[in-house]
């Protein structure tokens, strides 16, 4: 049962796979005696290189028998007259056979490996009979809108007389020229009637533009009546056999057309065949091109031979076919016009990589276009230029990897090349509507690889913000910021410097959180460029950009000018000088007029230390006040106090009265206020700290004790609880035993003040 369904497989196999990427011609004609050269093409990998390419013809049951072959075999009825030649380099082999019969024709298969596994192409081969071999009559065989030169024998009697040339009606002859000049209007300025001489026993007839309808039998005569010589020819106009032209899809081919110097200034074309008649116009010098085309084909003319190219990019399934190209007035195929033919054939097992046919950008941003190229070229020169259209058939190039930017250009367009992968990257930012369009990636290596890409500019904003055209100063430090939206957290960000052979990536900063977050911050997402110590050479375009692995995704460019510095004096105060100017302000709010003197407020300037000591531990978000300050306002106390130490004596006097009145009023309340000392209580100072804790306790009064220690001040919140705790830690002085204490060092202190005062004058 498994044998079974292995056979099925087996059969039902070939009718699924892919169409065979093995291409040759359809159909030959040849005519007995001569001989055929058959090129049959196949993708270039190594296994195709290597493997056996064979020549074979079917027969009626199907079955292909091998007539020649790489491997060195030839059947008997080849040898000596058939050989096969692989050309691994082109991806071609060529079968050639010479003394052709009618026994040849037939049907046949060129392929690689082994016959019947589907990697071949039909080939129909048709040997007519030499019809020149029978009756004296002579065989001309012409492609359509070629020129034929007929020769016609003269016996020497009727050297003098009549020259003409006829063509046959069935048995009717119709004449078509004749040394008495007339000239058949069928024909027109079309034939032209030669004779060489007198000593020349023959004249010519010259047919020029044939059409097909001039096919037919002919006979040109000399003399008259019963003694006049004749001769019979036949004339075969055939259109053009085609060209083969082998093409990988999403590649590109080239169609060379040679049709002469007589057209060199005639419009030039190129059609399709569609339906076996019709050839309808793909594009022409008159500015027609198919829409099916748009971007992706040009007509150029290559010198004043009447040659002329046209390449066609991006290749498609669809586009597979026949073409023509050809001369004419009207930018058309006309019969009586010389044509060339090309059977077009794209491989669909392509090894040209896919990439965006489409690129957007917004206006103001960048796109980032990947053009392949083929991987053994690494050393070639890459291009990449903008299609203009039918109308003058150019693409003039923008960008070149050895350097090249055009003018109009610098500082917007870049080449990036990747060695080793067969890519290379253009980067064109600042867009705006003028750069929608085609754009075509070239190399000067091999033209296969030829990609297009339209870009397209769609409604938004650039998501990378830069700001405008910065001005830095020599000498000093200029730093440039690049902010970016979280989606573009995980890319790698840089800073490059352009030149005209691309952006020099430099080192630069990132700002922002580290890759690890969770939330991102929209306004924190920033990478920076540093430059110390500006100079002139600095001047120039600067690009902020991101990636990921190679692909370089958007891109924001920003112009440095760089400018000598200016006089001193000529520029504004420093910004350490701006950012004091606040704290200077709040030290004046502190200063309290006495009569006409100014002393400070001592509890309003201690408050402010603490805050800026507080400042300088988060990270130095405040200024400390200034130390020149600081000291001025010192020197300025000690002059008032060395001045005044007489009022100051009887204003202390004046202080302890004060303090003994209010700590006996105190006695009562159990409550003290000092601010003399800062202290730090931790709940470790508790036994237990659910029982001392300000929430916990509902029945406990806070006291805001306010104290002054070290030159700081602070504030501590406490709790005194309403009963007594079982096992204190340590002995604790109240309320009242402190105040008493202070009372007791007041009266020693005012006894002592009393008794200086007494010594000195009364009037102090």
């Amino acid at each position: 049962m498994l044998l079974f369904a292995l056979t099925c497989l087996l059969v039902v196999f070939p009718a699924v796979s892919t169409k065979s990427p093995i291409f040759g011609p359809q159909k030959l004609r040849r005519v007995e005696g001569n001989s055929v050269s058959i090129t049959c093409y196949y993708p270039p990998t190594s296994v195709n290189r290597h493997t056996r390419k064979y020549w074979c013809r079917q027969g009626a049951s199907g079955r292909c028998t091998t007539l020649i072959s790489s491997e060195g075999y030839v059947s008997d009825s080849y040898r000596g007259r058939a050989n096969l030649t692989n050309f691994p380099e082109n991806g071609t082999f060529v079968v050639n056979i010479a003394q052709l019969s009618r026994d040849d024709s037939g049907h046949y298969k060129c392929g690689l490996g082994i016959n019947s596994r589907g990697l071949s192409f039909d080939v129909s081969l048709e040997v007519s009979q030499d019809r020149g071999l029978l009756n004296d009559t002579e065989v001309y065989t012409v492609d359509v809108g070629g020129t034929v030169t007929i020769n016609c024998p003269i016996k020497p009697e009727n050297a003098e007389k009549v020259k003409s040339f006829h063509k046959m009606n069935g048995q009717d002859p119709v004449l078509i020229i004749e040394s008495g000049k007339y000239v058949s209007p069928i024909y027109g300025d079309r034939v032209k009637l030669v004779i060489p001489g007198t000593g020349q026993l023959m004249f010519m007839v010259i047919i020029h533009q044939l059409r097909p309808s001039d096919t037919g039998m002919y006979i040109c005569k000399a003399g008259v009546g019963s003694s006049a010589n004749k001769k019979t020819v036949n004339l075969q106009v055939l259109m053009p056999e085609p060209s083969l032209v082998y093409g990988d899809l999403r590649g590109s081919v080239t169609f060379n057309c040679a049709l002469g110097p007589e057209v060199a200034n005639v419009p030039k074309f190129l059609c399709r065949m569609s339906d076996g008649k019709n050839c309808d116009v793909l594009i022409n010098t008159g500015g027609k091109r198919d829409q099916a085309f748009e971007g992706r084909i040009l007509l150029s003319p290559k010198d004043k031979s009447g040659s002329f190219s046209v390449p066609i990019t991006g290749l498609r399934k669809e586009d597979a076919g026949r073409y023509m190209c050809g001369a004419h007035p009207n930018d058309q195929l006309q019969e009586s016009w010389r044509i060339q033919a090309w059977e077009l054939f794209v491989n669909e097992e392509s090894t040209i990589p896919r990439s965006p046919t489409v690129v957007k950008g917004v206006a103001g941003g960048s796109v980032a276009v990947v053009c392949p190229y083929n991987p053994k070229e690494s050393e070639s020169i890459k291009y990449w230029c903008r299609w203009e259209g039918a109308q003058n058939g150019h693409c003039p190039l923008l960008v070149e990897s050895k350097g090249l930017v055009q003018d109009q250009y610098q500082g917007r367009l870049a080449l990036h090349q990747e060695p080793g992968n067969g890519t290379y990257t253009v980067i064109l930012n600042q867009l705006t509507s003028q750069d929608a369009g085609f754009y075509w990636c070239l190399t000067n290596g091999d033209t296969h690889w030829r990609t297009t890409v339209e870009i397209k500019i769609i409604e938004g904003e650039p998501n990378l913000k830069v700001p405008g055209t910065v001005t830095a100063v020599v000498g000093e430090t200029l730093k440039l910021p690049c902010h970016f939206p979280c989606k573009f957290y995980s890319y790698e960000k840089y800073w490059c410097k352009w030149s005209n052979k691309g952006c020099q990536t430099l080192p630069s900063q990132d700002d922002g959180p580290s890759q690890a977050f969770v939330n991102c911050n929209q306004n924190s997402r920033l990478v920076s460029l540093t430059l110390n110590s500006v100079t002139k050479a600095d001047e120039g375009w600067y690009w902020c950009g991101v990636k990921q692995d190679h692909s370089y995704g958007e891109t924001a460019a920003v112009y440095v000018a760089v400018e000598e510095k200016k006089v001193a004096g000529s520029r504004d105060a420093s910004p350490v000088k701006a950012d004091a100017a606040p704290d200077e302000k709040m030290l004046e709010s502190g200063v309290q007029k006495i009569g006409n003197r100014a002393v400070q407020d001592p509890r309003l300037f201690a408050e402010e230390k603490v805050v800026a000591d507080i400042g300088d531990q988060a990270g130095g978000s405040r200024i400390s006040v200034d130390s020149s300050s600081s000291e001025k306002q010192g020197g300025s106390s000690r002059v008032l106090v060395s001045t005044l130490v007489p009022l100051g004596l009887v204003l202390a006097l004046g202080a302890v009265a004060v303090g003994v009145a209010r700590a006996r009023h105190r006695k009562n309340v159990d409550r003290v206020s000092i601010r003399s000392y800062r202290t730090d209580i931790s709940m470790s100072d508790f036994e237990n700290s659910r029982e001392f804790g300000a929430n916990d306790n509902m029945g406990a009064s806070t006291i805001t004790q306010e104290t002054s220690l070290g030159g700081k001040d602070g504030f501590v919140a406490t709790t005194e609880s309403t009963t007594e705790t079982k096992e204190p830690k340590k002995a604790k002085r109240s309320s009242k035993e402190e105040a008493e204490m202070v009372y007791r060092d007041f009266l020693l202190q005012s006894s002592s003040v009393a008794a200086e005062a007494q010594d000195g004058p009364r009037e102090a």
